[in-house]
């Protein structure tokens, strides 16, 4: 880039009042420009959130009740094939999630 040494030379207290009229300038202009024309109350329609009244809805799902080949495990509650038993105690099985 050429450099024009005739011209006038900035002192750091002219950059530093350029740059913050800059940053005014450009706030001003922002600051204009951030004016949307949604309404809050259309857009909340369109957000499920966690905790929302669903009593309305129906679920669409098939329930089958345990197999021979499944148990349901004493600490998780979940339902799995035998093979995942790491101990029976008292008529119950684990896990080898619950277990290991």
């Amino acid at each position: 880039m050429a450099t024009d040494y005739d011209a006038p030379r900035k002192t750091e207290e002219d950059r530093a009042n350029e740059s913050l009229e800059a940053l005014k300038t450009t706030h001003r202009a922002d600051g204009t420009s951030a004016v949307v024309d949604e309404d809050e109350a259309d857009l909340a329609d369109s957000f499920e959130l966690p905790g929302a009244d669903l009593s309305h809805e129906e679920l669409q799902v098939i329930v089958l009740p345990e197999q021979s080949d499944e148990f349901t495990c004493a600490s998780c509650f979940l339902v799995r094939h035998r093979s995942q038993i790491a101990r029976e105690q008292g008529g119950l099985a684990y896990c080898v999630d619950c277990e290991g």
